[in-house]
């Protein structure tokens, strides 16, 4: 089955495999290579719809299947999308909820039909079904929909790998033909463990089938960094050319630049927001943990090279009070800050692929990282 595409390819760089385009959704027009932050219950932890707007925030991510068990789809679905139920204009990709049920999986069971399991809530017994999946996200409006796919965890077998990817190829189909004529698209997600063969083969099935666009699923599972890049290399160049590609769930700033290094369109992650309320900023020098008593004196903004609200208009020292306070404001500051330096560094890499330097702002990005942080 073949689409019409809804990515076009812009540019690549001439010294690897980095490539920009933009994806144009229902809600607007997406530039890639692009970072979506998670809001996984109708909102990113801790900041606004306008904030995200400022820092430069292109599209964001909602969750299957915690909005299916709380508010409801259906509810959703009342206030016109979560779009207008969220107070988000931009464009918005869910997942399907196979993640999450992997993760929950002692509440779960995985049949052919689908997945039956428990609400992590109240223990209300729940099914989610392919053809579920799909209803349910164009219910919720999403302008990128996925395909409901089985994670294999890691460590697995090839036996398990097998079965599992062999289940999530029949989902997807069954996910392709459940898809309603809404405008919104449908991403295929690729799996089959840490054996690259059995990837590329999921690959070629799942092109069969016929997706708007390709994620690569089942990493970041707890495999070693340099598995996880190695799938990623081996994988990644294999997907269609004209289909945008989404490496799912992933990760630090080093496999931002690093994915879009081997060819990757699309990541989110929860890492920014969630070690910002931890205390941990992300600088163009490195991390930073801002309990650290050497803060408590320091009028120096997070990064002196970050353009964003928090480090325009507070000092190291008032952000540490504030966190060392369990003040809420140093949640919003610290996500504030840790969104914008994820969209910046993705605008700097399409900035470095359009202008044919990205081997140049990848040798720049390491270097800047393995300088002394003064921290005093």
């Amino acid at each position: 089955m073949t689409t019409n595409s809804p990515f076009t390819l812009l540019g690549r760089s001439t010294e690897c495999k980095a490539r920009r385009g933009e994806l144009v959704t229902l809600h607007g027009t997406v530039q890639t290579p692009v970072f979506m932050p998670v809001g996984t219950q109708a909102t990113v932890k801790a900041v606004t719809p306008e904030n995200l707007v400022e820092l430069g925030a292109q599209i964001i991510l909602g969750n299957t299947y915690h909005l299916y068990i709380r508010p409801g789809h259906e509810l959703i679905r009342s206030f016109g999308g979560l779009h207008r139920f969220m107070h988000w204009d931009g464009p918005i990709l869910t997942d399907s909820g196979g993640f999450q049920i992997f993760s929950l999986r002692e509440l779960a069971k995985i049949t052919e039909e689908g997945a039956a399991f428990r609400s992590h809530l109240d223990g209300a017994r729940l099914f989610l079904s392919p053809e579920d999946a799909v209803h349910v996200q164009e219910a919720l409006g999403a302008d990128i929909m996925m395909a409901l796919d089985t994670c294999i965890p890691y460590p697995a077998d090839r036996d398990q790998a097998i079965k599992g990817t062999a289940l999530t190829r029949r989902w997807a189909k069954r996910c392709r033909e459940a898809q309603s004529m809404t405008g919104q698209h449908l991403f295929g997600i690729v799996q089959g463990g840490m054996f690259p063969d059995l990837r590329l083969e999921a690959i070629e099935q799942l092109v069969e089938i016929g997706f708007d666009g390709y994620a690569l699923g089942g990493l970041s599972v707890g495999e070693p960094k340099e598995l996880m890049y190695e799938m990623m290399e081996a994988t990644a160049d294999h997907l269609p050319v004209d289909r945008a590609r989404y490496l799912m769930g992933v990760g630090t700033p080093e496999d931002l630049v690093e994915g879009v290094y081997h060819g990757i369109d699309m990541f989110d992650c929860v890492m920014p927001t969630r070690n910002a309320r931890n205390g941990m900023l992300f600088t163009s020098k490195g991390r930073l943990v801002i309990k650290n008593a050497c803060f408590q004196q320091d009028q120096r903004p997070l990064d002196e090279h970050c353009g964003c609200y928090t480090c325009r208009h507070y000092s190291r020292a008032y952000l540490r009070h504030l966190f060392q306070s369990c003040e809420i404001l140093a949640y919003q500051l610290n996500s504030i800050h840790n969104l914008h330096y994820y969209c910046t560094l993705m605008a700097g890499m399409r900035d470095a692929i359009r202008e044919d330097r990205f081997l140049d702002f990848r040798r720049t990005f390491y270097q800047q990282r393995t300088e002394p942080f003064a921290e005093h």
